[in-house]
């Protein structure tokens, strides 16, 4: 029998290094960057296996650079840099982007907002073109800012009537942290939704869409040249700005439980349980990742498995972390299977944790994880959409694309001591905000 899984293993090994090869032909060295006299900067990775390209636009603004009043703006701006400047107007970015056979996304977080265009090889300077116009001469329409108003203020009704997650996860925010930015959601709060006035949203825009404020990432069927040539051209021209103030307050310590109730109609009981963690950067990140992985990722995982399938208590489970600029939260998040109260479902997740606690894991089970870590990098390097995104995200939560290329030997070095040490020194009871949502 153990000969004849070895043989398997050595199969499944040889059947996944032409994929891997492949992924691996990028390296740290492929990638180029240079910075424009205005301070924004670009990093460019040529990949010519299909006539196509990417531009990731990572502007380093979120909920986190927000205050008590203009809460939920860069979302906002994530919907009004799509309506209209001086060139493009209104809708236009969208049409020019189609008929150049392109498309596009957005999306805003606590830490960024990132626009990505893609788009065939020779749509590039239509590409820079749109981009300027927008950063340059965005407009600012009373009816077009209003209309976007009310887009926003549905978006967040919606999510608290619709949706238990939303609601307790705004909850547990609040409660979690006390001085921090991070206490709001990235939609912010409604009165602030409706009360911007139009000079918070002249002044938000000139501090952070500043490009000195802004990463570029351009993979694909380009040249370095060109890429250079055309930034120069395009993006060079606007004007820089003096660099964002820094977020300087600092979450101090939890050093008790807290705990929220919150009411609504549901069927059963949802449990957000969320601990303090440390920031992307912080050397723990990799075992607290893995961590994650083995207590929620996929059905065979440690909570999945024992609250879902062998003792029916909820019919739902996950939990993890994000990378974040500043210290964050691992979070739990569980609905109740009928009839199975909140307390119950709350000591189960305890139960798992302190098994990896007290014993730690099999290397077995930790192999298995880090082989689907390495597999979801190489994944990610397949594409040159994954690859623009993935060198983006490493320079800025990591502190430089180059780590991006060292993830896999970090994640390998992970052992089940590491693990062990990640629920001691973070998965304590005076670290941890629990919120409950029932019906009253």
């Amino acid at each position: 029998m153990i000969k004849y899984l070895i043989i398997m293993k050595k199969l499944i090994i040889l059947f996944l290094i032409p994929g891997l090869i492949v992924a691996a032909q990028t390296k740290k060295e492929d990638v180029k960057s240079f910075s424009l006299r205005n301070g924004m900067r670009v990093l460019v990775l040529e990949d010519h296996s299909i006539p196509n390209a990417n531009m990731y636009l990572f502007w380093k603004v979120g909920s986190r650079n927000e205050n008590l009043g203009t809460t939920g703006l860069s979302h906002f701006f994530e919907h009004m840099m799509f309506n209209g400047a001086k060139k493009y107007g209104p809708k236009m970015f969208d049409k020019y982007m189609e008929a150049a056979g392109g498309s596009n996304n957005a999306s805003t977080s606590q830490d960024l907002t990132v626009y990505t265009d893609w788009f065939p090889r020779d749509a590039l300077e239509t590409i820079f073109d749109l981009e300027a116009d927008r950063i340059t001469n965005l407009s600012f329409d009373d009816k077009i800012v209003e209309s976007e108003r009310g887009v926003i203020h549905s978006e967040y009704t919606t999510g608290i009537e619709n949706s238990p997650a939303q609601l307790l996860d705004m909850q547990v925010l609040s409660t979690a942290f006390f001085a921090h930015p991070y206490k709001w959601s990235v939609i912010g709060y409604e009165s602030d939704i409706l009360g911007w006035k139009k000079e918070d949203l002249v002044n938000y825009f000139k501090t952070y869409y500043a490009p000195n404020n802004c990463l570029v990432v351009i993979a694909g069927d380009v040249t370095f040249e060109n890429v250079k040539a055309l930034a120069v051209k395009y993006l060079e021209p606007i004007p820089g700005n003096v660099a964002p103030p820094k977020i300087r307050t600092i979450e101090p310590p939890q050093n008790g439980e807290k705990r929220i109730v919150v009411y609504k109609e549901v069927s059963t009981p949802n449990i957000m349980i969320a601990y303090h963690v440390p920031e992307a950067s912080n050397p723990d990140y990799y075992a607290l990742d893995i961590l994650g992985s083995i207590l929620s990722s996929g059905n065979s995982s440690r909570l999945r498995k024992a609250l879902i399938f062998d003792k029916q208590l909820a019919i739902s489970v996950n939990g993890g972390m994000e990378a974040t600029f500043d210290p964050y939260l691992f979070s739990f998040y569980a609905v109740a299977a009928r009839g199975v109260a909140s307390e119950t479902i709350e000591k189960a997740i305890y139960d798992e944790l302190d098994k990896i606690k007290n014993s730690g894991v099999e290397e077995q089970e930790l192999q298995k994880v880090k082989n689907q870590k390495l597999m979801q990098f190489y994944r990610g390097m397949e594409t040159i959409n994954g690859k623009a995104g993935l060198l983006g995200r490493y320079t800025l939560f990591f502190g430089d694309y180059t780590r991006l290329f060292d993830a896999p030997e970090y994640y390998s070095k992970v052992t089940s001591d590491d693990l062990k040490r990640m629920v001691a020194t973070y998965f304590t009871p005076e670290n941890r905000t629990v919120g409950v949502l029932i019906k009253k």
